[in-house]
């Protein structure tokens, strides 16, 4: 996956993270066990990709390229087998630490 260009493809990235948690929990809602897979770093992704959008959206966020990782990337690495969307995550990630496609 292509790292974005600039903060409004960071944004996208982010929000499409947003709506994958999203649709993997109304997923779920209907499959006990698979959801014992997933409910142990969930609702904690869902809480920081939420807060590191409003932190883009509302202009706090501090920028790309600070050499850093996000604070999912500790859950990330726990659970990486079992997020089906883990290069989006990868990718939001290594945008943040190392800075913008050119």
């Amino acid at each position: 996956m292509k790292k974005p260009s600039n903060l409004t493809e960071l944004i996208d990235l982010v929000h499409e993270a947003v709506y994958e948690v999203d649709e993997l929990r109304a997923c779920l809602e209907h499959d006990d066990e698979e959801a014992a897979t997933y409910t142990p770093y969930l609702d904690s992704l869902d809480g920081m990709l939420r807060t590191l959008h409003e932190s883009m959206v509302s202009g706090s966020y501090p920028g790309v390229g600070q050499g850093v990782d996000l604070p999912y990337m500790e859950l990330f690495k726990k659970y990486e087998r079992s997020i089906p969307f883990r290069e989006l995550l990868r990718t939001i990630n290594a945008t943040h630490r190392e800075g913008y496609e050119h």
